[in-house]
């Protein structure tokens, strides 16, 4: 794909950013010099920290404790309530299984609340919704404080979820991090039809009942919600920023398809996760380019843009990398995965 130049408006606008944001900018990579320098991990901490640690690790204790691999920490906005979040019930213990197929191990670091506008619209909790997004980060940035892990997968969509999310691992920004979707719902009713309904009621020609069975056939199904709104815009977001599996976001919930994606991104995430020299998830001093994918909502039809990144030697066994690229597969890769998982 033929790079074009930005337009002059967009241009000058993202310089200003750039010379605005310089200083903490600045401030937040000698931090992750720092964080990447101590180097704490499992192999620093003291046996009674350790046992602690993976004594309920069952079947992956002897894995974690004899540090045959990578053990990722898993950050998930799981819960039974939202339709966009209830299919990450099964996610923690699908991710162990891959993830041992490559050497890897995995636990859950935490969990975080995540709320719906749509459930709490007119009502008192609405006013929490902006504030849910930094009890998010901070939920986050609990869970990985604990020095076990050597890689992140974030599990969580919607609007408020995942940037809280994001802000939280961006603390661990040391550390490779992967943002794992669950998908949008099946189509439903056509909006059309979900208005007549609504205005049928609001003349007094519908009862209650039949209004709730047209919102029903509108949003029926695990998912997020069937229209593109905030939390759809945030997974082609993520897709950009390279954060998913290319191609991840639009696949719907307990497609077959589905799972290879996200068998992919468990082992994706694990090939970035080394225990003596992982590659990092934060932007380097050398402000080397981004690689960039983005799959617009048709996941048949992805539409990849790459730019080769500068390398920049951090230790003789390490690269340094921001945190978008050290979780995306490259252009070639990619393509192949999804070829792989449409094939299985």
């Amino acid at each position: 794909m033929t790079n074009k130049p930005l337009n002059d408006t967009i241009h000058r606008v993202t310089q200003r950013v750039i010379d605005n944001s310089r200083d903490s900018r600045s401030d937040y990579l000698d931090l992750m010099d720092r964080e990447g320098d101590r180097q704490v991990n499992r192999g620093s901490l003291s046996c009674s920290n350790l046992a602690h640690a993976f004594a309920g690790a069952e079947e992956d204790q002897a894995a974690i404790m004899a540090a045959r691999g990578p053990n990722l920490g898993i950050v998930t906005a799981y819960n039974d309530m939202l339709s966009a979040h209830q299919p990450y019930h099964r996610y923690p213990e699908r991710m162990k299984i891959w993830a041992r197929e490559v050497g890897a191990t995995v636990q859950v670091a935490g969990g975080t609340p995540a709320m719906c506008d749509g459930v709490t619209q007119g009502e008192a909790g609405m006013e929490l919704s902006l504030f849910s997004r930094d009890t998010i980060a901070l939920s986050t940035v609990v869970a990985l404080s604990h020095a076990m892990y050597d890689g992140v997968a974030l599990l969580g969509i919607c609007d408020k979820i995942v940037p809280g999310l994001l802000m939280g691992a961006l603390r661990f920004g040391h550390l490779p991090a992967i943002f794992v979707p669950s998908g949008p719902m099946g189509t439903g009713i056509s909006n059309k039809e979900k208005q007549r309904v609504r205005q049928l009621y609001a003349e007094g020609k519908a009862t209650r009942k039949e209004l709730l069975a047209s919102e029903m056939g509108s949003y029926h199904s695990a998912g997020t919600c069937t229209f593109y709104g905030t939390a759809n815009s945030n997974q082609m977001m993520m897709e950009m920023m390279g954060l998913h599996v290319p191609g991840a976001a639009f696949v719907q919930p307990g497609a077959k398809l589905r799972q290879e994606l996200s068998r992919a991104a468990t082992h994706r995430s694990a090939s970035r996760a080394t225990i003596t020299a992982p590659s990092p998830a934060w932007s380097t001093k050398s402000r080397s380019s981004m690689r960039r994918s983005a799959c617009w909502p048709r996941a048949d039809r992805p539409i990849t843009r790459s730019i080769s990144p500068r390398w920049r030697a951090r230790r003789a066994s390490a690269s340094t990398g921001p945190i978008w690229r050290n979780c995306l597969l490259s252009s070639r890769s990619s393509r192949a995965s999804i070829r792989m998982a449409r094939a299985m």
